[in-house]
């Protein structure tokens, strides 16, 4: 097991730092400021100056293997140092959800007409695409229990169903969502879903709401829609019909490292916020610092972010050497770890600066709305444990024989 990164990859990085100094967190205030004034869903001009020098630099589709030629343990090194600023930085060089795990899907199961249509403009940053798989009515964490009908009617698909938490589909840029629904309500539970492409524009797609996180209105939107009586060509399916829970399941893998590593470096940032406060705050005469408490806040999110560190290289290694269906323990458990990780350390962070931390004169208090819901993305904790623990369950002791 080896975490060395090659040299491409650490001159990968280096590059992603100087962008990260000389433009994205100059351009967070140009972006916060943009938004207040025209809306909370507008897109900010600053984005397309930045993605076009970070395309200039080479820091494009870095998720990508077969484009950036890096692994999986590689790409997860950019993607912690694009999480010290995971609204700006990820759409920045293209490696934004839901529009990676869209276009991994893309480039697994579209069609050679499905990918000049839609994936070729989204690895050009020309357009951004949506995920529409959970449902208000059933509980979403298993897959199969979807109730959104995809029904076949001659040369075309017709639609019905309600979703919720769509990740992009207020950003006017998003042009098309990938479905998940039912075609066969009488085969095998495993074969009853499948996908289909919906351009966000076609009749009867309704963006019903926008649904804040802990009273955030992203930029991309997390929206509820309808899909009433929507009708799209046959050949918009992706793959063949039936294999909606196993290109689910191709999908998610991994981007939960994506997640994952953006949420550590969501932690570096708010760690070295909390030291930054602690050396120039005082209270009682003495600098926070010198306080064996605050101390300690410091010492405990040091030694956190290292262990989930290590602990989500290992999954990333073990993708680049397995396939993700190997790693399915450690995706799971870093999916769990992770996030719980930085949602402690953002919070000590976050008293560390008392009311400021609370408020939106940090990063902090939206970095903690985050980083609870990265528990809830991509399937909840309760979920991942269930999986860890009956793969666990199958292994035989080395002392059992």
């Amino acid at each position: 097991m080896n975490f060395v990164l090659s040299p491409k990859a650490q001159e990968t990085c280096e590059n992603m730092w100087d962008f990260m100094r000389s433009h994205v967190f100059p351009a967070e205030p140009v972006w916060d400021a943009h938004l207040r004034e025209h809306g909370d869903h507008t897109h900010p001009p600053v984005m397309e100056d930045l993605k076009a020098e970070a395309r200039r630099r080479g820091l494009w589709n870095l998720f990508l293997p077969q484009l950036s030629g890096l692994s999986n343990l590689e790409y997860a090194a950019v993607a912690e140092i694009s999480g010290w600023s995971p609204v700006i930085a990820p759409e920045a060089i293209n490696c934004q959800a839901p529009d990676t795990g869209n276009m991994e899907t893309l480039e697994l199961f579209a069609t050679p007409e499905q990918r000049a249509q839609w994936l070729d403009p989204l690895l050009a940053g020309e357009i951004r695409s949506a995920f529409a798989m959970t449902e208000p009515d059933v509980a979403s964490s298993d897959a199969t229990n979807i109730t959104t009908v995809i029904t076949r009617d001659g040369d075309d698909c017709v639609i019905n169903g309600r979703k919720w938490w769509i990740t992009g589909v207020a950003d006017q840029r998003c042009q098309v969502i990938i479905v998940m629904g039912k075609t066969d309500l009488e085969t095998e539970t495993h074969r009853q879903q499948s996908m289909i492409l919906v351009p966000r524009d076609t009749p009867g797609v309704t963006i019903e709401r926008n649904l804040p996180i802990f009273g955030y209105n992203d930029q991309h939107g997390h929206c509820e829609i309808t899909f009433s009586d929507v009708r799209v060509p046959a050949t918009n399916l992706l793959g063949n019909e039936g294999d909606g829970f196993l290109i689910s399941q191709a999908r998610l893998g991994p981007g939960r490292i994506h997640h994952a590593m953006r949420a550590i470096g969501m932690a570096e940032r708010a760690l070295a916020l909390m030291v930054d406060r602690a050396k120039s705050r005082e209270a009682f005469g003495r600098h926070l610092s010198d306080y064996a408490n605050v101390a300690d806040l410091v010492a405990q999110s040091r030694i956190d972010i290292d262990m989930a560190r290590l602990h989500v290289y290992d999954a990333a290694w073990k993708i680049d050497q397995y396939g993700a269906k190997g790693a399915r323990s450690e995706i799971s458990a870093i999916k769990v770890s992770t996030p719980a990780m930085a949602t402690k350390v953002i919070d000590r962070a976050i008293e560390v600066f008392g009311g400021m931390g609370v408020s939106n004169d940090t990063v902090l208090a939206y970095f903690y709305a985050w980083a609870r819901v990265l528990r809830i993305v991509d399937g909840p904790d309760a979920v991942h444990r269930r999986t860890i623990a009956r793969i666990e369950m199958k292994k035989t002791p080395a002392y059992i024989g």
